[in-house]
């Protein structure tokens, strides 16, 4: 379950980007309501944790959140922003999964 919670807001936090992406291109991206949308979610995410790092270690945390990241952000910036990602990129999120592979304590 704490791994599944940690995949769950690492796509909260990814959809908090998402809307400070879109506050980053307003003239005063501070005060649109896309940066406090974000704001809000990041901050949501704060009590999902404390159950999270309650059960797992912070290294497999930290793993996980950050590949999950990686594959979230690539796919909303394909998707939604147009952007391409490079073999070097495609390389380094395999290499993250990688190691949420060899970091997790499955058993």
């Amino acid at each position: 379950m704490p791994l599944l919670v940690t995949i769950l807001f690492s796509a909260v936090g990814a959809l908090a980007d998402y809307f400070l992406k879109l506050a980053s291109s307003k003239p005063t991206p501070w005060t649109s309501w896309q940066f406090v949308v974000g704001l809000l979610l990041y901050g949501s995410t704060a009590f999902g944790w404390l159950y999270v790092m309650k059960h797992m270690k912070l290294a497999v945390v930290g793993v996980v959140y950050t590949a999950a990241m990686l594959v979230l952000l690539a796919l909303i910036g394909y998707f939604f922003f147009g952007e391409k990602l490079t073999l070097r990129e495609w390389a380094g999120i395999g290499l993250a999964l990688a190691a949420v592979a060899l970091l997790s304590d499955m058993h």
